[in-house]
Protein backbone atom coordinates (compact mmCIF):
# COMPACT_ATOMS: atom_id res chain seq x y z
CA UNK A 1 0.00 0.00 0.00
CA UNK A 2 1.29 3.44 -0.94
CA UNK A 3 0.94 5.63 2.16
CA UNK A 4 1.11 8.75 -0.01
CA UNK A 5 -2.20 7.80 -1.62
CA UNK A 6 -3.85 7.59 1.80
CA UNK A 7 -2.22 10.86 2.88
CA UNK A 8 -3.51 12.61 -0.25
CA UNK A 9 -7.03 11.34 0.41
CA UNK A 10 -6.77 12.46 4.04
CA UNK A 11 -5.73 15.92 2.86
CA UNK A 12 -8.76 16.06 0.57
CA UNK A 13 -10.93 15.02 3.51
CA UNK A 14 -9.37 17.76 5.64
CA UNK A 15 -10.14 20.38 2.97
CA UNK A 16 -13.78 19.28 2.81
CA UNK A 17 -14.16 19.52 6.57
CA UNK A 18 -12.48 22.94 6.66
CA UNK A 19 -14.87 24.16 3.96
CA UNK A 20 -17.83 22.96 6.02
CA UNK A 21 -16.44 24.62 9.15
CA UNK A 22 -15.91 27.94 7.36
CA UNK A 23 -19.30 27.96 5.60
CA UNK A 24 -21.57 26.75 8.40
CA UNK A 25 -23.80 29.68 9.40
CA UNK A 26 -24.35 30.67 13.01
CA UNK A 27 -27.99 29.50 12.95
CA UNK A 28 -29.87 26.60 11.36
CA UNK A 29 -32.53 29.00 10.08
CA UNK A 30 -29.94 30.70 7.85
CA UNK A 31 -29.03 27.35 6.29
CA UNK A 32 -32.68 26.50 5.73
CA UNK A 33 -33.14 29.67 3.66
CA UNK A 34 -29.79 29.81 1.81
CA UNK A 35 -29.60 27.47 -1.19
CA UNK A 36 -25.95 28.29 -1.88
CA UNK A 37 -24.92 27.31 1.66
CA UNK A 38 -27.04 24.17 1.39
CA UNK A 39 -25.15 23.18 -1.76
CA UNK A 40 -21.72 23.97 -0.33
CA UNK A 41 -22.31 22.11 2.91
CA UNK A 42 -24.07 19.07 1.48
CA UNK A 43 -21.54 18.60 -1.33
CA UNK A 44 -18.58 18.90 1.02
CA UNK A 45 -20.14 16.50 3.53
CA UNK A 46 -20.81 14.03 0.70
CA UNK A 47 -17.22 14.38 -0.51
CA UNK A 48 -15.86 13.92 3.02
CA UNK A 49 -17.84 10.72 3.48
CA UNK A 50 -16.80 9.47 0.05
CA UNK A 51 -13.14 10.15 0.88
CA UNK A 52 -13.50 8.05 4.04
CA UNK A 53 -14.99 5.22 2.00
CA UNK A 54 -12.24 5.55 -0.62
CA UNK A 55 -9.54 5.46 2.06
CA UNK A 56 -11.14 2.39 3.56
CA UNK A 57 -11.44 0.51 0.29
CA UNK A 58 -7.85 1.38 -0.60
CA UNK A 59 -6.58 0.01 2.71
CA UNK A 60 -8.76 -3.10 2.46
CA UNK A 61 -7.49 -3.77 -1.07
CA UNK A 62 -3.98 -4.09 0.36
CA UNK A 63 -5.08 -6.94 2.64
CA UNK A 64 -6.37 -10.47 2.17
CA UNK A 65 -9.91 -9.38 3.08
CA UNK A 66 -12.74 -9.59 0.59
CA UNK A 67 -13.93 -6.32 -0.87
CA UNK A 68 -16.98 -4.99 1.00
CA UNK A 69 -20.34 -5.17 -0.76
CA UNK A 70 -21.55 -1.83 0.61
CA UNK A 71 -20.05 1.43 1.72
CA UNK A 72 -21.12 0.72 5.28
CA UNK A 73 -19.39 -2.65 5.23
CA UNK A 74 -16.16 -0.84 4.42
CA UNK A 75 -16.08 0.53 7.96
CA UNK A 76 -17.01 -2.81 9.53
CA UNK A 77 -14.11 -4.41 7.66
CA UNK A 78 -11.73 -1.64 8.76
CA UNK A 79 -12.81 -2.27 12.33
CA UNK A 80 -12.34 -6.03 11.95
CA UNK A 81 -8.82 -5.33 10.65
CA UNK A 82 -8.15 -3.10 13.70
CA UNK A 83 -7.62 -0.09 11.46
CA UNK A 84 -10.39 1.91 13.16
CA UNK A 85 -12.35 1.37 16.35
CA UNK A 86 -15.76 -0.27 16.42
CA UNK A 87 -17.24 3.01 17.62
CA UNK A 88 -15.75 4.92 14.71
CA UNK A 89 -17.01 2.25 12.31
CA UNK A 90 -20.57 2.66 13.63
CA UNK A 91 -20.36 6.45 13.36
CA UNK A 92 -19.08 6.27 9.80
CA UNK A 93 -21.82 3.81 8.78
CA UNK A 94 -24.36 6.40 9.93
CA UNK A 95 -22.53 9.01 7.86
CA UNK A 96 -22.97 6.77 4.80
CA UNK A 97 -26.70 6.77 5.52
CA UNK A 98 -26.69 10.57 5.39
CA UNK A 99 -24.65 10.51 2.18
CA UNK A 100 -27.17 8.19 0.55
CA UNK A 101 -30.02 10.54 1.43
CA UNK A 102 -28.11 13.56 0.16
CA UNK A 103 -26.92 11.94 -3.07
CA UNK A 104 -30.00 9.98 -4.00
CA UNK A 105 -32.57 12.25 -2.38
CA UNK A 106 -34.33 9.26 -0.84
CA UNK A 107 -36.21 11.75 1.26
CA UNK A 108 -36.18 15.48 1.58
CA UNK A 109 -33.10 16.70 3.36
CA UNK A 110 -33.81 18.06 6.79
CA UNK A 111 -31.55 21.13 6.99
CA UNK A 112 -31.75 21.18 10.78
CA UNK A 113 -30.09 17.75 10.76
CA UNK A 114 -27.45 18.95 8.30
CA UNK A 115 -26.82 21.94 10.55
CA UNK A 116 -26.45 19.61 13.53
CA UNK A 117 -23.96 17.47 11.61
CA UNK A 118 -21.99 20.58 10.67
CA UNK A 119 -21.90 21.93 14.20
CA UNK A 120 -21.69 18.75 16.29
CA UNK A 121 -20.40 15.84 14.22
CA UNK A 122 -17.34 17.06 12.29
CA UNK A 123 -15.05 15.72 15.01
CA UNK A 124 -16.07 12.24 13.84
CA UNK A 125 -14.15 12.85 10.60
CA UNK A 126 -11.17 14.05 12.60
CA UNK A 127 -11.38 10.93 14.75
CA UNK A 128 -11.43 8.76 11.61
CA UNK A 129 -8.38 10.67 10.33
CA UNK A 130 -6.48 10.15 13.60
CA UNK A 131 -7.18 6.43 13.56
CA UNK A 132 -6.13 6.08 9.92
CA UNK A 133 -2.96 8.10 10.56
CA UNK A 134 -2.13 5.85 13.52
CA UNK A 135 -2.61 2.79 11.34
CA UNK A 136 -0.47 3.97 8.44
CA UNK A 137 2.27 5.23 10.77
CA UNK A 138 2.62 1.69 12.16
CA UNK A 139 3.19 0.18 8.70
Amino acid sequence: MDQRVVEQKLESLRRCIKRVEHKTPSQASVLKENIDLQDILSVNLERAIQQCVDIGTYIIASTEEEAPNTMGQTFTTLSNLNVISTETAEIMKKAVGFRNIAVHNYQNINWAIVYSICTKQLDNFKRFTREINAYISDL
